[in-house]
């Protein structure tokens, strides 16, 4: 690999590692991360131990490849962390529990993610007293603000390994780097570039570097073969979903991929997100997210049946922030925590059946069932009969309600020109 003098000295003035040093790799097997296994190990030396922290997006049989894809590069050690119900447990509960959309859209399938990875990589490193952690980031984007935000809290003195970043190489440049040092591994480059977790599936491509046009058909991980319409039911319990169809499940996150699977092929869930990044640029990315956005649309309107008028409307203003500030890395902030423990208090009513229908691209709440439910004909029906008041009540009680604002108008009068 031919690197220019100014790269080499850039990359020498961010470490102080010894040959030798244990090096605590956040691993995926992709392209960026193999790069930084051969080069942490042929060229600096180091003792690099991978790992990859499954957040919902590998199979068995991936791990099992990305584990030997890791040893032929030359781990000293591999290990791979099921962290899919830790990241249900940690953070998804609490996205359900604030029904927390980005920009009223996107429901932080990546982002989110990569905060449960950070912490499990951190604490692997903490485990084996690695001398540094590594990622391979490049310097575009939010994932490096995540990863060294984390890292820089959870090991204070460790330090952090970025040979992308620093060294600022294209992907043409990692490709002839491993090509020549034997290694062998697909790198042809889909047109499209794929993230998968158990919170929704990200799809950046040419289409979404630009502020006009739709991802193709051909682009969307899971294909439409479902058309006409399905019915189907969803039970939450204190908040979480807990069966789906009449089918009782152990933990959500067995919910969540079994509704996942019944109605991603209808191709609910697609959109495109656009943001503000936390680097300051814009950013557009496609997502594919069935489960996520038909969970929490139940489980809002399943709260707007539950809670009281005062309920939901701090708890958008609550989850307004905690999405920002978790899209932007901030999962350790003790904030989070007073956060969340207020978004717990608010789901002790919200337990109730939600009924859906399942559509070609769309899907649509028809319905709660509730012990809870406000909207009772006990106390009256909107529009048509009451039950617990009478005409006067009503007349006085409007009197009391303006009487400020008619106070304003009646001492304004004339300054207003009314």
């Amino acid at each position: 690999m031919n690197l220019n003098k100014e790269n080499n000295e850039q990359e020498k003035a961010n470490t102080a590692l010894r040959p030798g040093a244990k090096v605590v790799l956040g691993f995926s097997g992709g392209l960026d991360t193999s790069f930084c296994v051969k080069y942490l190990t042929s060229e600096k030396d180091y003792e690099v131990h991978s790992v990859i922290v499954n957040t919902g997006g590998f199979t068995p049989d991936e791990l099992k490849e990305v584990e030997e894809h890791a040893y032929r590069l030359g781990v000293k050690s591999h290990t791979s962390i099921d962290a899919v119900k830790s990241y249900y447990d940690r953070i998804i509960k609490y996205l359900v529990y604030g029904n927390v959309l980005k920009n009223n859209t996107y429901p932080l399938s990546v982002s989110a993610e990569r905060l449960s990875q950070a912490v499990f990589i951190a604490e692997h490193a903490k485990n084996l007293q690695a001398d540094a952690v590594a990622h391979g980031s490049t310097g575009a984007g939010n994932d490096q603000v995540r990863f060294d935000m984390i890292f820089n809290i959870l090991l204070p003195g460790v330090e952090i390994v970025t040979p992308i970043r620093d060294l600022q190489l294209s992907r043409e440049a990692e490709i002839d780097y491993l090509k020549n040092k034997g290694v062998e591994m697909n790198f042809v480059k889909s047109a499209y570039s794929i993230n998968k977790g158990l919170w929704g599936t990200s799809v950046g491509g040419r289409e979404t570097l630009q502020s006009n046009g739709m991802l193709p058909e051909s682009a969307w991980p899971i294909q439409v073969t479902e058309h006409g319409s399905r019915n189907i039911s969803l039970e939450f319990e204190k908040g979480e979903l807990v069966t789906v169809d009449a089918q009782r499940f152990d933990h959500p996150v067995y919910a969540i991929q079994f509704l996942q699977s019944i109605s991603a092929p209808f191709g609910i869930g697609r959109d495109i997100h656009v943001g503000d990044t936390i680097i300051g640029i814009k950013g557009r990315v496609g997502f594919e997210a069935a489960a996520p956005m038909i969970i929490i649309k139940a489980h809002h309107a399943l709260e707007k049946h539950v809670l009281t008028k005062w309920q939901l409307y701090w708890k958008d203003q609550v989850a307004l922030f905690y999405g920002n500030w978790l899209h932007e890395g901030q999962i350790l902030d003790p904030v989070m925590r007073d956060m969340e423990q207020f978004f717990i208090s608010t789901q002790k009513q919200v337990s109730g059946t939600v009924f859906l229908q399942l559509n070609t691209c769309h899907f649509q709440v028809t319905g709660i069932d509730s012990a809870h439910d406000l909207m009772s004909s006990k106390f009256g029906n909107y529009g048509e009969m009451n039950k617990t008041w009478t005409g006067e009540d009503v007349r006085g009680f409007t009197r009391i309600f303006g009487n400020q604002t008619m106070i304003y108008h009646s001492v304004n009068k004339d300054a207003d020109g009314q």
